[in-house]
């Protein structure tokens, strides 16, 4: 078995937002939602201000508190050291919301991707309204990512949470995250922390290594190089 991290070398990164975006795509995760996000922080005075912009997401906690916190075993800690979860038995009480120090988890508040289910055009007569575009594409949304159904629901419903995967159904056919694939400077990757031969030692070997929020003691598999 494999035990899963991510390096994100913030030097590379150039703050696009492509990870996002791709997230998104592959996880038809709803509007207004993200699996994927980001802190920024400007400091200092002008003339000597300095911007930052740290990628975010799942960290994979090896000590995850979601998990301890989940009163139903909904969130759990797969073979493979990865934090995942179960929509069928998560029963929508937010306590791995309030666990989690990272602020990384979603709650379907309302109807996922509600816009494609709205039978009012944008512009009365001269455009179709979501739930047209909806039919005409002959899927629940008009972009789907069938893939997304091989290892969790596809489109997940009201009243649960969730949250990124590391696109575990990505990773059982041997492919990196789609952050990862997606990322026009290459600045992150997926590897096995068990693997000595694995690419990501030499990065972490090679340069500065930090996690976020260390002092909480969720032991973080997401691991940033450098500095942005």
């Amino acid at each position: 078995m494999a035990r899963y991290a991510m390096v994100i070398d913030l030097h590379k990164c150039a703050g696009c937002s492509a990870c996002q975006i791709s997230c998104k795509n592959e996880n038809n995760v709803s509007e207004g939602m993200f699996w994927s996000w980001h802190i920024t922080r400007t400091t200092g005075t002008f003339p000597n201000v300095k911007y930052e912009y740290v990628p975010t997401l799942c960290n994979h906690c090896e000590n995850a508190a979601c998990v301890k916190a989940c009163p139903t075993g909904a969130m759990y800690k797969d073979e493979n050291g990865l934090t995942l979860h179960d929509p069928d038995k998560c029963i929508g009480c937010k306590s791995c919301m309030q666990a989690c120090p990272y602020g990384v988890i979603n709650f379907n508040k309302k109807e996922p991707h509600e816009y494609w289910r709205n039978n009012e055009a944008l512009i009365k007569g001269g455009t179709a309204s979501g739930k047209e575009t909806a039919e005409k594409s002959g899927e629940k949304i008009p972009y789907y990512n069938p893939d997304r159904a091989k290892t969790y629901e596809g489109i997940r419903p009201k009243g649960i949470v969730e949250k990124c995967t590391f696109c575990d159904h990505r990773l059982k056919e041997g492919e990196q995250p789609y952050c990862v694939t997606s990322c026009p400077a290459d600045a992150r990757l997926v590897g096995d922390l068990d693997d000595p031969n694995d690419p990501i030692h030499a990065m972490m070997a090679k340069y500065k290594v930090s996690v976020l929020k260390p002092e909480k003691g969720t032991k973080p598999k997401v691991f940033y190089l450098r500095e942005y």
